[in-house]
């Protein structure tokens, strides 16, 4: 996606969400123990509870849970499978659940406020469901347009 140049103006395509507008439902997974390994890899975050069995035993969890982070990133996708004209100006979450190596992870949302003034933006509200539809993460993210204004 092209971002604009930092001076110009910023419009709302003509299709800009409206408030209760749902995202559609993205599946991501299942995550197997390959890609937490890789994963680890990738971001340093080698915690062991997330990659060996006996160690998430150990602590009274049925299997080693994915990485909150590795979760975390399914939101994007899902945001560009939806609208490709927005960036992400803002993304936090709050871990509630832990979902489990060999599951998969379903992002859902809504948008929770639309704004055109002083430059168009939503705020969305975003979740992560584990097996049996667990909410694992909940989540807010800021996007804007991509497209900068006709000249």
């Amino acid at each position: 996606m092209r971002e604009a140049a930092p001076d110009a103006e910023i419009v709302a395509p003509t299709d800009w969400p409206k408030v209760g507008e749902t995202l559609p439902r993205t599946d991501f997974g299942p995550f197997g123990p390959e890609h937490l390994a890789r994963y680890a890899e990738a971001s340093g975050d080698d915690n062991p509870l997330h990659l060996d069995a006996a160690i998430a035993a150990a602590v009274g969890l049925a299997a080693p849970p994915i990485h909150g982070m590795l979760m975390m990133s399914c939101f994007e996708p899902a945001l560009r499978r939806w609208r490709g004209d927005i960036v992400i100006a803002g993304l936090s979450g709050k871990f509630l659940r832990p979902i489990f190596v060999g599951a998969a992870v379903s992002v859902t949302g809504r948008v929770a406020r639309a704004s055109l003034s002083p430059q168009p933006e939503l705020l969305l509200r975003l979740m992560a469901h584990g097996p049996n539809g667990n909410l694992a993460i909940l989540a807010e993210a800021t996007v804007r347009p991509s497209r900068a204004a006709p000249s």
